[in-house]
């Protein structure tokens, strides 16, 4: 997500909530009980979502666990009274909280993922749910499992456009739909890659539980570019698949019900900055689907004039989808002469407050571990694809073992 679509996004921000399946296993809460929430990471990303749950009402931020001080310390300066931890752990051990909001590094998601829910907390996870297909496949057994709510960040589940779109195509307006176009661009000053943060003075190895961000890839000094920067690279991160592509294939494969992607392919490189990062930053993705369906996504970090769009190409309609705007549609005259130009008018809802509401309720928020599932695992199998040079399928990519 850009900065600009996703201040966007909150602006359209409003109540409601998408909740249709109930998980009686837990315990309802009341309009009027206060909903005490932990934060596990909470760096750029974790310090946005940490303003969201803020300006929720009826809910109380009690505790956060970060293994590096300098967030702690901003934490404690930003919530009065929060109790703060260098390990996940012990945030986990407090029996008064009602949920955990995740929003660590990519690969620690999968621990504090399972974590979260062995202990009995409802959970807000980040996107993309876990670093590998492996590790996706336990996070949505755990979540079935744990008759918990569990909500993932894809904030794009919760948008106005996507009940408009499926509204549109449940009545036939598309037709026949082979093909989905995506994109997301963005560019940075010459010589300043995308994602690359300075490193504060403070950050050295008295300041960071380095073991616990490592989280079991190989030992070795510590490297505070790595922690501050670990998007950059593979054994921490999904790259820019995992960042924003994910967004776009869990609101795509929503809005048209697909399953699995049947086959991958992914090109590109490191093309726009040579700063030493492995992920690339200019890529070509090409997913089959069962539905003679194929959906294309295409992405650079030198240049954002079209920054994020998708447009469903159906053989009576098109829906034509910008993030930060309503969904339109489009009719295909040859086959629907009657149709008529539309924009969709459902509001955006809050995603944090979704998850919250289905709290309370115990209903089923906007992205169940469901979604969060078959978009990671798209997510890898482009990734699988780029790094052995070849199209994939889906049996071939989960045969493959993760490698740090």
């Amino acid at each position: 997500m850009t900065d600009q679509t996703r201040r966007s996004f909150l602006r359209q921000a409003a109540l409601g909530t998408a909740a249709v399946l109930a998980y009686p296993s837990a315990t309802v809460l009341g309009a009027n009980d206060r909903i005490r929430v932990g934060m596990i990471g909470v760096g750029d990303r974790g310090n946005d979502l940490l303003g969201e749950v803020k300006g929720i009402h009826g809910v109380e931020i009690v505790a956060m666990a970060d293994v590096y001080s300098r967030r702690r310390d901003e934490a404690k300066r930003r919530v009065d009274g929060i109790q703060t931890f260098d390990d996940h752990r012990r945030l986990l051990d407090l029996k008064d909280l009602d949920g955990v909001i995740v929003a660590s590094p990519l690969h620690t998601h999968v621990r504090h993922f399972l974590d979260t829910l062995a202990a009995g907390k409802d959970l807000y996870a980040e996107k993309t749910m876990a670093w590998s297909i492996p590790e996706a496949e336990k996070c949505l057994a755990a979540a079935k499992d744990s008759g918990r709510v569990v909500q993932i960040g894809l904030q794009y589940q919760s948008s106005g456009a996507l009940f408009d779109a499926q509204q549109w195509i449940k009545d036939g307006w598309l037709g026949k739909v082979t093909h989905v176009e995506s994109w997301m661009s963005r560019n940075t000053p010459h010589g300043k890659g995308q994602w690359v943060r300075p490193v504060p003075s403070d950050c050295t190895a008295q300041n960071v539980n380095w073991s616990a961000f490592l989280n079991g890839r190989p030992d070795r000094p510590f490297d505070p570019f790595r922690l501050i920067n670990w998007r950059l690279f593979w054994e921490f991160s999904g790259g820019n698949v995992a960042e924003n592509m994910v967004h776009q294939m869990a609101w795509i494969m929503t809005a048209l019900d697909l399953p699995l992607p049947s086959a991958a392919y992914m090109s590109g490189g490191v093309f726009s900055e040579k700063d030493g990062r492995e992920v690339p930053d200019t890529i070509a993705v090409t997913l089959d689907f069962p539905k003679d369906i194929v959906v294309t996504w295409q992405s650079t970090f030198s240049n954002k004039h079209y920054e994020l769009g998708d447009r469903i190409l159906g053989s009576d309609g098109t829906i034509e989808h910008h993030f930060d705007e309503a969904a339109r549609y489009f009719p295909e005259r040859v086959n629907r002469p009657s149709g008529e130009d539309t924009r969709g008018t459902t509001h955006d809802q809050n995603h944090m407050r979704n998850w919250i509401e289905c709290m309370r309720s115990r209903k089923q928020p906007n992205a169940p571990a469901e979604i969060g599932y078959r978009s990671a695992v798209a997510v890898h199998m482009a990734n699988l694809s780029y790094k052995n040079k070849r199209r994939l399928t889906l049996e071939e990519a989960k045969a493959i073992t993760p490698e740090f």
